[in-house]
């Protein structure tokens, strides 16, 4: 009887939460560990149907960088980096489409299909969903920046029950362009925005935002995180999801989460209840 109790009062406290987000729009940008254990990701699937059939619209952008550089290696394609970012040429072009949408894609599509919940994979090129244009063709080649989002094509798919799962390339204006890799983490903050989402989270390989003592910080404002910036506090590959962050916010959603895409049912914490896991940015 005891145990019984704890899950009843489990599930009070996950019930303001879901009459708070029920009909809202969360966009996740799946990635890191999360992506490649199997235990992890069967949870992420079981926390998305969760999320789904409570009510909540689930909007899934997901990456895929590391399946993409094994299969340039298996293929014996040189891969370069400047500045954290993937130099994209035709030829490497044609493998980040099939790796993205082809493989990573389908299988998460798949993973939300046998938890129960019908989902529909595209990628930006589908219905012309994302255009993009060169961030730099001279030193990333087809890496891209979005210059074009068409919200209708998700909100059909929210519209006929069903979760989309998106890849993050885009298409180009020019007949015949083999499309851009653009960043997961910059599709989501943009496809947040577009879609007029209520939270935007990011699952990563770190607890969240660190201070300099390597504690979580669980709440920031857009100003302190710009003076951790500033201060060194926030580095690496942190400044990114930061920035994402901030452009999501700015752009009217109203909360942006970092989380820790290695703790099992990540998404239903911070989602569902008070403490959280991870970092909280607003406003």
């Amino acid at each position: 009887m005891r145990d019984n109790m704890s899950v009843v009062k489990t599930l009070l406290e996950a019930l303001p939460f879901i009459k708070r987000f029920s009909n809202e729009k969360i966009v996740i940008k799946y990635g890191g560990s999360a992506q490649t254990s199997y235990h992890l990701k069967e949870q992420f699937a079981q926390d998305i149907v969760l999320l789904h059939l409570v009510g909540m619209k689930p909007i899934v952008v997901h990456g895929g960088g590391k399946r993409i550089t094994d299969m340039l290696t298996q293929l014996g394609i040189e891969t370069k980096f400047v500045k954290g970012q993937r130099v994209t040429t035709k030829e490497i072009m044609h493998v980040v489409e099939m790796v993205l949408s082809g493989q990573i894609n389908k299988e998460i599509v798949s993973l939300l299909d046998n938890h129960g919940s019908k989902a529909i994979g595209i990628s930006g090129k589908d219905g012309g969903f994302l255009k993009g244009v060169a961030k730099d063709f001279e030193h990333f080649g087809y890496t891209g920046n979005i210059e074009y989002i068409n919200p209708e094509i998700v909100n059909n798919i929210i519209e006929d029950g069903a979760i989309p799962v998106i890849a993050p390339i885009a298409s180009s204006s020019t007949m015949g362009h083999p499309g851009f890799n653009i960043n997961a983490d910059l599709t989501a903050s943009k496809v947040a925005v577009a879609m007029k989402a209520r939270k935007v989270l990011f699952l990563t390989d770190t607890p969240g935002v660190l201070d300099k003592e390597m504690n979580l910080i669980t709440n920031l404002s857009i100003e302190k995180t710009e003076a951790l910036k500033n201060d060194g506090t926030i580095q690496g590959g942190m400044v990114p999801k930061v920035d994402a962050c901030i452009e999501a916010l700015r752009g009217g959603v109203k909360k942006a989460h970092i989380i820790d895409g290695r703790i099992e049912h990540s998404l239903l914490l911070e989602i569902l209840t008070s403490s959280g896991v991870g970092t909280c940015i607003e406003l």
